[in-house]
């Protein structure tokens, strides 16, 4: 990835996933009564904690489960598990800001009527907090967000009316009326002697106030990407908030709008043993496994792993995040394709030994079956991330010039520094690197036509392992192939990870001394992006560990040796991509909005609270 897609990448840490409304319903009570023992004074201590419960928690419930209905009836898609997350969130800023109102008289000599001026004012922003995130969340029109959005505040301010007994400073209603609304005497007397029926006239105006800055800031931050991408910065945060919230599929849905077709190459090399069965199958589809999680083509290695027979190889392709697929949906296009592919295998019996070819950085090595080729690209020691599809299509073209008819060009993705310095190492077009690479594989391919073949023998292995996403190891776990050529012995091994630690790459080959060739490959799973936008292999797990593990894997497949039949097609797919300079775009505004926010939002926010404090001094 480049520079402006790490600083949005680095971004995942502050990535979490929303508890379930059963967890946060029992917790806003929790809140509500604890601020109840600490604002009221009653005889006994229960008394207090039902008193927190009634006037505090009462409207987070009421907003906790009114909302989603209310929201849907307008075409909104505001969830259970959001909406009493919401409410919580609602219910500690009032807690918290009346607190500190409370502090703030025991050291003034503001009295109790600044507590509940900044009750007015919590009310207030915490209308202004559901209205944008129900704006961001459901994408109805403001007039129609602002209805579920009031619906906490509204409740608290029915509250106050009912039990401030401010019913008494007017002479409508009946007895029966009046009963109803009218409930000082059940209220504690920090309450019933504060509130006057002005105190309603200020909260309706401060929350259409703050409800209109909010759309405003809204409307501002949102030019850039209308200007820039013709799509709403909204709906990427509503996609975002729903794939981390509760693993919904709106990110796609906002993906597909910026998205561009594009023609892929999905390359096959297949090992069948005697008997007919497939042994292992290499399956390169020309994409970035991105962007993150299973949106996309985050989870493909998985899904290709699930679609063979024989055991997987679904390594890493020559290309960046402008490949990313916009949906998962696009994953079945390309097993497709490599399913034509494979029906199109014509087998051989006999291969090449392993070659490898130096220039610069680049580093291929390679072996022919029939006339296709394996190549397996790295700069390590060097750090290295992706490799433009332009750079790898055109290091393709000069294999085939070499004399090879297809190409199974991996992207090895195995040394990187995470996101440290000004270059990430994305091989780029018109780099010396990507010289390199076109000049590697052209004397790599150009060796391997010269090349004498021999019979091929082949033994796989596979531990699923007992790492996970969070250990920066994917479902795929570390697979092996072992290749007997004549008297060569040419080991690959594939870890299910996104890029890997410096040095770790070169510690595995040189404790692997039973193979005459090796390379490490990582699948470049984003499944484990999810937790940390730069874990990778070896970052949070022990090295020795990994080591030892695969050279045991490696000393199953030399046992597990036999003879096999290989040959290799490519077909092609028409996908949806992020396409050409669509993803540097989306980070370059994200990242910018994201600066400019914070700042405008502290500017926004200084106006607004000073609008509030002359309308307290006017009223």
């Amino acid at each position: 990835m480049t520079k402006t897609q790490g600083d949005l990448a680095a971004l995942s840490k502050y990535v979490f996933h929303a508890p379930s409304w059963r967890a946060t319903v029992p917790f806003s009570l929790l809140i509500a009564a604890f601020a109840g023992i600490a604002a009221f004074d009653s005889r006994f201590l229960l008394e207090d904690v039902w008193k927190g419960i009634f006037f505090i928690g009462v409207p987070t419930l009421v907003s906790a489960a009114a909302t989603t209905p209310i929201d849907r009836v307008l075409t909104g898609h505001l969830t259970f598990t959001r909406s009493s997350l919401l409410a919580t969130v609602g219910e500690i800023v009032i807690v918290v800001l009346i607190s500190l109102a409370a502090i703030v008289t025991v050291f003034t000599p503001l009295g109790q009527n600044f507590v509940f001026d900044v009750l007015i004012v919590a009310l207030a922003l915490v209308f202004a907090i559901r209205f944008l995130v129900i704006l961001a969340v459901s994408r109805t029109p403001p007039v129609l967000a602002a209805i579920p959005a009031s619906i906490q505040t509204v409740t608290a301010g029915v509250v106050l009316f009912v039990y401030s007994g401010t019913m008494n400073y007017f002479s409508i209603g009946g007895p029966y009326l009046r009963a109803v609304l009218t409930r000082s005497q059940e209220a504690p007397p920090i309450i019933h002697q504060t509130f006057v029926p002005e105190d309603f006239v200020v909260l309706f105006g401060m929350s259409a106030l703050y409800g209109a800055v909010t759309y405003g800031f809204v409307l501002a931050v949102d030019r850039p990407w209308q200007r820039s991408l013709g799509v709403s910065s909204l709906d990427f945060v509503q996609g975002f908030i729903g794939h981390i919230a509760e693993g919904s599929r709106e990110l796609e849905d906002f993906f597909e709008q910026i998205g561009e077709r594009a023609i892929v190459p999905v390359t096959v090399l297949s090992f069948r043993a005697e008997d007919g069965n497939e042994k292992a199958r290499f399956v390169l589809p020309m994409i970035h496994p991105g962007p993150m999680g299973e949106i996309g083509g985050g989870n493909l290695p998985q899904r290709v792993a699930e679609s063979t027979s024989g055991l997987a190889f679904p390594p890493h392709a020559t290309a960046g995040h402008d490949f990313n697929l916009v949906t998962e949906r696009e994953v079945g296009t390309l097993l497709d394709a490599a399913e034509s592919a494979l029906q199109r295998i014509e087998y051989h019996a006999e291969a090449t030994p392993a070659t490898r070819s130096v220039e610069g950085d680049a580093t291929v090595i390679g072996q022919r079956f029939g006339d296709g080729g394996l190549l397996v690209s790295t700069f390590a020691p060097s750090f290295a991330d992706d490799i433009d599809y332009s750079v790898g299509l055109t290091a393709m073209s000069e294999a085939r010039i070499a004399g090879l008819e297809d190409v199974l060009l991996v992207d090895a993705h195995n040394c990187n520094n995470g996101l440290n310095g000004d270059d990430l190492g994305h091989v780029v077009p018109g780099s010396q690197r990507s010289f390199e690479l076109m000049e590697a594989a052209s004397d790599a391919a150009a060796d391997l036509v010269e090349a004498e073949t021999k019979p091929i023998e082949l033994g796989t292995a596979w531990d699923r392992t007992h790492w996970r996403a969070e250990d920066g190891i994917g479902p795929l776990g570390v697979r092996v192939a072992v290749l007997k050529v004549g008297e060569q012995w040419t080991g690959y091994v594939l870890v299910d990870g996104n890029n890997m630690e410096p040095g770790l790459r070169d510690r595995i080959m040189d404790a692997v001394d039973r193979l005459d060739a090796i390379e490490v490959m990582t699948t470049d799973t984003h499944v484990v992006n999810t937790v940390e936008s730069t874990n990778q292999v070896g970052s949070a797990i022990d090295d020795d560990a990994l080591v030892d593990l695969i050279e045991g894997l490696v000393d199953e497949a030399i046992a597990d040796v036999e003879p096999v039949e290989a040959g290799m097609a490519t077909e092609r797919a028409e996908v949806t991509v992020f396409g050409n300079d669509r993803t540097e775009t989306l980070a370059s505004q994200a990242n910018a909005v994201i600066s400019m926010a914070g700042w405008l939002a502290a500017a926004v926010t200084l106006a607004a609270g000073a609008i509030s404090l002359l309308v307290f001094i006017v009223t």
